[in-house]
């Protein structure tokens, strides 16, 4: 996400080497699903086209679940996964992928990546950075607030974005 920013000013920001900020999402049953102002999900060369390649993909494995089955875990996530609930450190993309892929998996994704938020804003750059991002997530999501929007075209709802 930073285009190599990440790797080329980490070391003296943080105080440790950073080669990229990871998005990540689960490509399964044909589509990857990701979390982005939601649960949603598209065909995966879609989700390339219209956002970014992916600098690397990892098989996780393959999943014996029907696809049923994983839409209404998809539903029972869906509250703790909307535009209101995103925290940068504590419940992103990662998060999702890392809950989606032990679902299906029963196996987490590399902990490098769920822990690198943490790690950041751990680091004395990132503890004075920390409440700047919260603010700023906070004027965001308090731009959010209203009625609730039905989901968007693509995204996980009552009918039924790294790899799995």
């Amino acid at each position: 996400l930073s285009q190599g920013m990440a790797r080329q000013m980490s070391q003296q920001f943080l105080g440790f080497q950073v080669d990229l900020i990871p998005h990540t999402g689960v490509v399964v049953y044909g589509e990857e699903y990701f979390f982005g102002g939601g649960i949603q999900h598209c065909p995966h060369a879609s989700f390339v086209a219209s956002h970014m390649p992916p600098v690397e993909m990892r098989e996780m494995g393959t999943t014996e679940l029907p696809k049923e089955l994983f839409l209404e875990f998809l539903e029972e996530l869906r509250p703790r996964f909307t535009a209101m609930t995103y925290d940068l450190i504590t419940n992103n993309c990662n998060n999702f992928s890392n809950e989606v892929t032990n679902f299906l998996l029963g196996q987490s994704i590399p902990a490098s990546i769920v822990d690198l938020p943490e790690r950041v804003f751990s680091s004395p750059m990132g503890q004075m950075l920390r409440p700047m991002i919260q603010q700023m997530q906070g004027s965001i999501q308090g731009g959010i607030q209203g009625t609730p929007l039905p989901p968007a075209a693509g995204s996980v709802g009552v009918m039924p974005p790294a790899a799995a």
